[in-house]
């Protein structure tokens, strides 16, 4: 699985021009499966991202996490993370996983989040989606579970 986490004092998302979900201060996860991954992969992003010190203590270093801070989850899914541009102009998708084993991997990494105690909000599942943030710093991380 790969995840881009981006630190926010605000994000959302609109869907049809419908508010669907927002958060406050905490973390927005654009949040893509890859053929393969497994609920082994979602575990350790979750509780990676849950646990990351990313956010500023009393003397500004990077020093707390989205759990001592008591901040706030959004995921949305994000297959185009796994585009392969490296030949031609149009990314290919062969690695993104299908998407009815995509959105089970999704809901249950949320599951796994939110068993944690830290407030979690989806986007929608295959839809076309406005997200909105304003990144704090900015602190923008990738994090691929192929990496480890």
């Amino acid at each position: 699985m790969k995840a881009v986490v981006q630190r926010v004092t605000r994000a959302g998302v609109d869907v049809d021009g419908e508010k669907i979900s927002e958060i406050g201060n905490g973390l927005l996860v654009l949040l893509g499966a890859q053929k393969g991954d497994t609920q082994k992969d979602a575990d350790f992003l979750a509780d990676k991202i849950v646990n990351l010190r990313i956010f500023e203590d009393d003397r500004g270093k990077m020093n707390l996490s989205l759990k001592d801070v008591g901040g706030e989850l959004l995921v949305v899914s994000q297959f185009t993370l796994l585009g392969d541009c490296r030949k031609g102009r149009r990314p290919s998708f062969t690695q993104a996983e299908a998407p009815d084993r995509a959105k089970d991997l999704y809901e249950y990494f949320m599951e796994q989040t939110q068993k944690t105690g830290i407030p979690t909000s989806p986007g929608k599942f295959q839809a076309l989606m406005r997200v909105s943030l304003v990144n704090h710093g900015p602190v923008t991380l990738i994090l691929d579970t192929r990496d480890r």
